[in-house]
């Protein structure tokens, strides 16, 4: 079989080496292809009489095949500009945690101005300003709730629930009371407030912040019981929404117990009744009421009848039946002190809110 440059009836004769011989010198590489500006005529241009077999190509004329690359070219600068322009810029700063402040409380002694009454628990509370109290976690009553601009219906409700759940927990546990269990009351705070309440109940202080009866009415078990299980409880309670990202709610109650002396003296039969009243601002957020969890901002206390020179930042210290309030005031302040300023405060519990002596 000839080779492809042999015809199959061999070189033609007068010509060494065939015709290719007198075309090598001429070299069409790929630079002179590209660079060529000739562009063959469709049939139809041909058929015209004055027409060329080719014409020339626009030295600016891109080939097709070119644009997707260079639009890939042209996005991909478009990107890496807007990357670093962004990067500069920083237009999007991420989103500011919050931590709730620490609690601020406040615990204020009522001192009675006679020795506190005793007698029947049940006759005592017929003759006092709670004789039409409810019982326990029935006399805290939610109010209707509505949705507010940026939480619904059931949002609400939700905070006004955990609101209810911590007053339980915290003034009618009979657990809690009695100087144990705080569990209860500690899964419904807020994380960033455990380390305060914490701290509030292992080393208890009169500086506004760690008061553990700021956080829970709680009495000495050693010197004081429950005379009577059911507790008086009465109040009320509202909502507000501070801005979009949280509920406020605010707790005014009041709770009377029935309490009696430990021990087999003369009088321990003798209940005696005990007022607290709890002004408790809550805020929660979205967390929160996802969570079933609330920020404690602010407490207030009074309760008694309580001596004014009693130290109440650990328990609650009740005076019992006959007992009555020494004529000494509030422990000292002293003003030179560093640290924390102590609130030193004590009222005088009014006659009207004690049992009348009929009782």
């Amino acid at each position: 079989m000839a080779g492809r440059g042999e015809p199959p009836e061999g070189t033609p004769e007068g010509l060494p080496g065939g015709g290719e011989d007198e075309y090598r010198s001429v070299v069409f590489d790929e630079s002179f292809v590209r660079a060529a500006r000739l562009q063959e005529f469709s049939a139809q241009e041909r058929m015209g009489g004055q027409s060329r077999a080719v014409r020339s190509r626009p030295s600016w004329f891109f080939r097709a095949t070119s644009k997707p690359a260079i639009a890939l070219v042209l996005l991909l600068l478009i990107a890496f500009s807007t990357a670093i322009y962004m990067g500069i810029r920083h237009p999007y700063q991420p989103p500011a945690v919050s931590h709730p402040e620490p609690l601020r409380m406040t615990v204020v002694p009522l001192a009675p101005q006679g020795p506190v009454p005793g007698g029947d628990a049940e006759q005592l509370f017929a003759h006092s300003p709670a004789a039409q109290f409810r019982v326990g976690a029935a006399g805290i009553n939610l109010p209707s709730g509505s949705k507010t601009p940026h939480f619904s219906e059931g949002q609400v409700m939700a905070a006004l629930s955990i609101a209810k759940d911590y007053l339980v927990s915290s003034s009618l546990d009979p657990d809690v009371l009695t100087g144990g269990a705080v569990r209860q009351v500690r899964v419904l705070l807020d994380p960033d407030l455990m380390a305060q309440f914490d701290q509030s109940v292992a080393t208890p202080a009169d500086d506004g912040r760690h008061s553990a009866t700021g956080w829970l009415v709680r009495f000495d078990p050693a010197k004081v019981a429950l005379a009577d299980p059911r507790i008086r409880v009465h109040g009320s309670m509202s909502y507000s929404e501070p801005g979009p990202e949280a509920l406020d709610v605010t707790a005014d109650y009041v709770f009377v117990y029935a309490l009696r002396p430990v021990g087999d003296g003369p009088h321990t039969a003798d209940a005696s009744l005990f007022t607290v009243r709890r002004e408790l601002h809550f805020r929660l957020d979205r967390d929160d009421l996802r969570l079933s969890r609330t920020e404690l901002q602010v407490s207030t206390v009074e309760a008694g009848p309580q001596a004014c020179s009693a130290d109440v930042s650990a328990q609650l210290r009740p005076l019992l039946a006959g007992e009555r309030a020494s004529a000494q005031g509030p422990a000292g302040t002293d003003p030179y002190a560093t640290g924390p300023a102590a609130e030193a405060l004590c009222g005088t519990l009014a006659t009207s809110a004690q049992p009348s002596p009929s009782g």
